[in-house]
């Protein structure tokens, strides 16, 4: 009887060994299921932030390259003025209100691109002619539209006319 009851004992202490074992591995797979819930959660709730705050900058973006075209015009109406109509005193506020609305501009992360004379690029610049002029070939010779930037970030390409070269040094190479 001994022998029996010790195989039973055996076998008894086998079922348990393996109900414990069954158990510890559900134990480790609902611990990983609950790190993997926890950083799914944790992604999504990174992701919600960053959609909202991009959803916000998209929002502000449109009304701004709205402004951005009013900042082009109070731009394109100083240079027709003359300097005499610049020193009255209408001329004085209208440049006070130019300078204010760039400021305001420049507080929400908003700034023109300075581009003449740099080298064309068309991540950042829309090439809308090539002209010859004293700047070397591939190099921005005119702005005809401002690009602006905001937090950084292009939101509208500088319209610009694309040196070919210099006019003279091109026939010259041509005779040749």
């Amino acid at each position: 009887m001994s022998k029996k009851h010790n195989k039973e004992q055996e076998a008894n202490s086998t079922e348990i060994n393996e109900t414990a074992i069954d158990y510890e591995k559900e134990a480790l797979d609902w611990k990983d299921k609950y790190l993997r819930c926890m950083a799914e959660f944790e992604n999504y709730r990174k992701r919600s932030h960053q959609e909202k705050a991009d959803w916000i900058k998209l929002a502000t973006q449109k009304l701004a390259l709205d402004i951005c075209d009013v900042a082009d015009n109070f731009e394109r109406a100083m240079i027709q003025a003359s300097p005499e109509e610049l020193e009255s005193s209408f001329g004085k506020g209208i440049s006070m209100i130019e300078k204010q609305l760039i400021q305001t501009l420049e507080k929400e992360g908003i700034k023109r691109m300075e581009v003449l004379g740099l080298a064309f690029d068309p991540e950042y610049h829309d090439a809308l002619a090539h002209i010859p002029s004293d700047y070397e070939e591939n190099t921005i010779a005119a702005v005809i539209q401002n690009g602006y930037t905001m937090h950084d970030k292009v939101i509208r390409p500088a319209r610009v006319a694309v040196s070919s070269g210099n006019n003279n040094i091109n026939m010259k190479s041509q005779e040749e």
